[in-house]
């Protein structure tokens, strides 16, 4: 009987190790955007500055370089790494996943990502002190090279919800994973929202120019570029929840808030009033307006966004294959993949996980919660907190049911079976059924909880002393 091939658990108790990769990975994600969408809009604008003679907007896009600096090259060098860290910790298969899968592609990624940030030290110092088509140049390189960070990324991405092409599951190749429809949604419904928040942040910079006239123009362009980018972005949304799996349509419609739906609609009317606001009053946009709509847009917009795309993708991390909880879940001959559920159900987690205290591998009346804890740390709290707070409380969807036997008898049935809405096939033993389901009802109320685990030690020591008083009987 071999082991699998699992890790320890990070198990972060406050709000979760989910959240906690998605806060830095929220703030990342508007670095970046931020800064692709800026590389793609200076190209553009540094087109028309210099084919229709206006070298003010090459001011504005060296204080905004300048700006983009800090805002998000520190920023996102910063976060980007705490991404890696986190999510290494966290995940550490489905790292391993979309490393086995892409590693070629992250290297690619990287490259243009050093491109991307000589590009904006170039574009923002050696403005007004190189020729026109070399400064021209370094604007569409840069833009070209940031663009084609977010290319890479957003394909990534999409493996993460599902391969790009069916085929992959049989013959592997990153191709076949890589690309695939939910990769070109994905891909137009973000370059929507970087354009937006360019425009968002960009308003901070305009705002504080002393120019009047000149604010006034580049606040209406940023605008114009934000109503058409927010109005893309929600249009563009249909079509990417077209692309997404069976699976993520049952948690999409099911799991998320029903306060999910107006809320995005809110944002959408409140952005879309900002940028009206704007286009009507330029002159009366100050750096405050801008800052607290780009603060805006990443507590009430982008966080429940981000949110949601990774709430769907349950209970997959990565490729249809890999479980959130880093158990590897069906076959997959292209990359040579096999599945551990077999092996699950016929010797049990406690048994075949790496990292089971020697004492645990037996369940027994002396270990009965803690052998509970430990399943459910190992198999339920990469999606679910174990206290009252953070990301879906595992104790919230038992009703507060302590009920031990009926608890066991629905994993057993549920579980083991994957006859749930969302949830994964996660064969449990009779012994771990009944551990996990002590600890939940512990959960609920401990002391019914230690009712159970005493009662059940009475009745397990009076079971001997019952058999050979009915042998005396006979």
């Amino acid at each position: 009987m071999d082991l699998i091939g699992l890790y320890p658990t990070w198990f972060e108790p406050g709000v979760g190790s989910g959240w906690v990769v998605g806060i830095i990975a929220t703030i990342h994600v508007l670095a970046s955007h931020t800064s692709v969408g800026a590389a793609v809009f200076f190209a553009g604008l540094a087109v028309y500055a210099h084919r229709a003679g206006k070298p003010e907007y090459l001011a504005f896009i060296r204080r905004y370089g300048l700006f983009l600096l800090v805002f998000s090259y520190v920023i996102g060098s910063i976060t980007g790494p705490g991404i890696w860290y986190s999510t290494t910790v966290a995940s550490p298969r489905g790292i391993s996943a979309l490393i086995h899968s892409f590693v070629w592609k992250w290297a690619t990624e990287w490259v243009f990502f050093v491109i991307e940030v000589v590009g904006v030290y170039m574009l923002v110092y050696l403005a007004g002190k190189v020729d026109r088509k070399t400064h021209l140049n370094i604007a569409l390189v840069f833009g070209l090279a940031g663009y084609t960070t977010m290319l890479v990324i957003i394909g990534i991405l999409s493996f993460m919800m599902w391969p790009g092409q069916p085929a992959w599951f049989a013959e592997g190749g990153y191709l076949n994973g890589f690309y695939g429809a939910n990769t070109w949604a994905q891909l137009a419904l973000r370059t929507a929202f970087m354009l937006t928040m360019t425009a968002v942040v960009g308003g901070i910079v305009a705002s504080r120019f002393e120019d009047a006239d000149f604010k006034r123009r580049v606040l209406r362009v940023l605008a114009g570029l934000g109503i058409v980018s927010t109005l893309a972005g929600a249009l563009l949304q249909r079509w990417y929840l077209a692309t997404l799996p069976e699976t993520a349509q049952v948690v999409l419609e099911n799991r998320l808030p029903a306060s999910y739906g107006p809320a995005m609609a809110t944002v959408l009317v409140l952005t879309l009033a900002y940028f009206g606001w704007t286009l009507v009053h330029p002159r009366r946009t100050t750096m405050a307006l801008a800052s607290v709509m780009t603060v805006g847009l990443l507590v009430l917009g982008l966080w429940p966004g981000e949110t949601a795309r990774e709430s769907i993708r349950k209970p997959y991390v990565a490729g249809q294959y890999v479980y959130s909880n880093q158990v590897i879940a069906r076959d997959v001959p292209g990359m040579g993949i096999k599945s551990e559920l077999p092996a699950l159900e016929a010797h049990g987690f406690l048994k075949l996980h790496p990292f089971a205290p020697d004492g645990l591998r037996q369940v027994h009346d002396g270990n009965l919660l803690e052998a509970g804890r430990f399943l459910a740390l190992t198999t339920c709290s990469n999606c679910h907190s174990l206290t009252a707070t953070g990301m879906r409380p595992l104790a919230r969807y038992f009703g507060g049911n302590t009920d031990v036997p009926a608890l066991a008898d629905y994993l057993k049935a549920a579980l083991a079976t994957g006859n749930t809405m969302y949830m994964p096939t996660i064969p449990l033993k009779d012994d771990e059924a009944e551990a996990l389901a002590t600890y939940i009802a512990h959960l609920a109320d401990p002391k019914a909880a230690q009712a159970w685990i005493d009662g059940r030690a009475h009745r397990t020591a009076a079971a001997p002393a019952k058999t050979v008083e009915q042998g005396a009987l006979r």
